[in-house]
């Protein structure tokens, strides 16, 4: 038996970047938010383009990643890129949605159980798996360690944010 293919670390910038303190409180704010959902379609361009090592979120280290999806109901493609959070050999994805009110419509064709994979270095197929009880709150802690912002979002909306474990197929 062989073990799953690991998720290569390919982000640049640092978390100890002197950008990353002002760059989270920004990204805390609903104009933050809000730029930040307006440059993901660029931030999926530049991300596809270089497999995953640039982001707009790279001078600060953040762990991103393009999650394709096959559509629920559309059967289509979809690339989304996403902060992740890591326990090796898993790597985690978490629908905030900038603290939306509704679900990102990534997390439905996860939970639909069609094909999913992450584009981090190359393309690695995962089976994606939604997180509860003292492990969603183990990884949840996790997340607001690693990007506080995700703490404001938790603060936007009454809904659970859906966590998914993704490992390598």
């Amino acid at each position: 038996m062989t073990s799953p293919q690991p998720f290569p670390d390919v982000r640049w910038g640092a978390e100890s970047s002197v950008l990353r303190a002002p760059m989270v409180k920004f990204a805390s704010t609903a104009a933050g938010s809000a730029t930040i959902k307006a440059l993901a379609p660029l931030d999926r361009w530049v991300l596809g383009k270089t497999r995953g090592r640039f982001t707009a979120l790279g001078p600060i280290g953040a762990p991103t990643l393009l999650l394709a999806t096959t559509g629920a109901k559309s059967g289509a493609r979809r690339v989304q890129p996403l902060l992740y959070y890591r326990e090796n050999p898993d790597i985690f994805v978490i629908g905030s949605n900038f603290g939306g009110d509704r679900h990102p419509a990534w997390t439905y064709n996860l939970l639909a159980g069609g094909p999913a994979s992450v584009i981090i270095g190359d393309e690695i197929p995962v089976t994606a798996t939604l997180v509860d009880g003292a492990d969603r709150e183990r990884v949840l802690a996790g997340f607001i360690e690693s990007m506080a912002v995700y703490q404001t979002y938790l603060g936007r909306t009454d809904r659970e944010l859906r966590i998914f474990r993704l490992t390598a197929a």
